[in-house]
């Protein structure tokens, strides 16, 4: 009988604990190998600081990329066309030049650029004096001006110095903008008659990613 219970107590001494689940790190621990301890993360809202074990056994602390302040997060819009540069082009002045940089730019097919929309525009302060927003016709003037810098570059326009509305058809808006907004507007070349100077350009603005106005345009470059 006590030989019974020596054995008993001897295996219950080598057998493994079963007061909780076995996860990979213990069985390692108890074969001998050592594993990179599970990542953590601290509670949402917080700061993301990823702990993992170092080779000597020691925690790092590794910054997520959100960790960043904001203010170093967002990349500034890239500059193909600069405001001087654009002002060689389009005939517009102040307070209807509303294209401020052209960030995109391919000969003879598309141009998109940016509208900062700021509380200093001369429209906000009539429209409307308890909620600012853009208008519309504005958005869409600001839109054909990115047209335009398609339409009077050589490859489009040839010598022509000038263009003019001829036609607007479908144009939706789909959000307001607002003071502080940067309007991002793509207007593409979708026909062009050179002989008449008539060109039909597809145009969308968008703010944040969002759309927030679409339409279609024919403009008319012509020599003043």
């Amino acid at each position: 009988m006590e030989a019974a219970a020596a054995a008993a107590a001897a295996a219950a001494a080598v057998a493994p604990a079963r007061s909780g689940p076995s996860f990979p790190g213990r069985v390692a621990a108890r074969a001998g190998l050592l594993l990179p301890a599970p990542t953590v993360l601290s509670a949402p809202g917080r700061r993301l600081v990823a702990r993992r074990a170092a080779g000597d056994g020691k925690a790092v602390e590794a910054a997520a990329p959100d960790a960043l302040p904001i203010e170093k997060r967002f990349p500034p819009f890239p500059s193909v066309m600069d405001i001087n540069q654009i002002r060689e082009i389009l005939p517009h002045r102040f307070p209807f030049l509303l294209v401020d940089r052209v960030i995109e730019y391919k000969a003879g097919e598309y141009a998109v650029g940016i509208k900062n929309v700021t509380i200093n525009d001369n429209f906000f302060p009539g429209h409307f004096p308890e909620r600012p927003i853009m208008p519309g016709v504005l958005m869409v003037e600001a839109m054909a001006q990115v047209g335009g810098l398609v339409m009077l570059q050589p490859e489009v326009g040839g010598s022509r110095d000038n263009f003019f509305f001829a036609g607007i058809d479908r144009v939706r808006f789909r959000k307001p903008v607002i003071a502080g907004d940067t309007l991002v507007m793509r207007m593409t070349l979708t026909k062009f008659q050179k002989r008449f100077g008539l060109a039909k350009m597809e145009g969308k603005a968008y703010v944040g990613g969002d759309l927030v106005c679409e339409g279609e345009f024919l403009l008319v470059s012509a020599t003043e």
